[in-house]
């Protein structure tokens, strides 16, 4: 029974040894020895004795300042900016010497105490403005518009209709639709105060916007957008410019369009064709 008594012989020796110097040795069955610490690490040791580097993040002409192990990841680098700007990893574009790689740690990069880190991105809210949905955006340009002077107010086009309605000029229904007629619409004034017909070519897809000295002929697939607005005191008759290009300085005016004609006009110059 001899060789049981041996390891209670063996806890002895190792508790006495806990009672001495805490760097005892204690032996142990077998020749092994185990030595006895007297610290105990609580997990954060290992962070004290890392290597930090101090960096100065750029980000929307603001400057912060960050202190991140040397060993941290690309990636570990951009959750720490997150937490400082606010601005998500994925929408961040980060820049040292070039493109910052995620997987490489900043001591792979080179990164030394006191770098700048260029920051390039846009917050969540920053791309929601952005992309305002079409409608809305069209709603505030008309809600805008609205406030805005008449058109027939205007300096630019007062001087044309001040001239007065033209004697040879189509009779005009107010409160009415009608289809275009056969007959060019004729009669009418350009911003010029020059007489002006118009001609629709349907079978060419083409308007023609005739003078006495020539006649354009335009490509309806051209034409961008159609303004239009009654004119003061003679509702019966509208104020029309044609955007013949992608701005409006290419507004073609014409003056005293008859009412009735106006969403016949619009509907075959932008699209819905009229038949006959």
């Amino acid at each position: 029974m001899e060789p049981e008594a041996k390891p209670k012989e063996d806890e002895l020796l190792c508790e006495n040894a806990d009672k001495g110097d805490p760097e005892s040795v204690c032996h142990t069955e077998g020749g092994n020895t185990t030595s006895q610490d007297s610290s105990i690490s609580n997990g954060d040791d290992a962070d004290d004795k890392q290597e930090m580097v101090d960096l100065k993040i750029i980000w929307n002409k603001i400057k912060y300042d960050l202190k991140i192990p040397v060993d941290s990841t690309g990636a570990k680098l951009k959750e720490s900016i997150h937490s400082l700007t606010g601005l998500p990893p994925a929408m961040q574009k980060v820049m040292y010497k070039g493109l910052l790689p995620e997987d490489k740690t900043l001591r792979e990069i080179r990164i030394t105490n006191g770098a700048k880190i260029m920051v390039v991105g846009s917050t969540i809210n920053d791309v929601l403005a952005v992309n305002t949905p079409k409608e809305v955006i069209q709603q505030e340009v008309k809600a805008e518009e609205n406030k805005k002077e008449p058109l027939c107010r205007q300096k630019q086009h007062r001087k044309v209709l001040d001239k007065g309605k033209p004697d040879d000029i189509m009779p005009a229904v107010r409160g009415t639709k009608e289809r275009l007629p056969t007959v060019p619409l004729s009669g009418m004034f350009n911003k010029s105060g020059g007489k002006v017909r118009l001609t629709f070519k349907l079978e060419q897809d083409q308007l023609w916007i005739g003078t006495k000295e020539r006649t354009e002929k335009v490509p309806m697939g051209s034409i961008k957008n159609i303004v239009t607005e009654p004119i003061e005191g003679h509702e019966e008759y509208h104020m029309m410019a044609f955007q013949l290009g992608p701005t409006e300085a290419s507004q073609y005016w014409v003056y005293w369009v008859p009412a009735q004609f106006v969403d016949a006009i619009k509907d075959t110059v932008l699209g819905k064709w009229q038949y006959f």
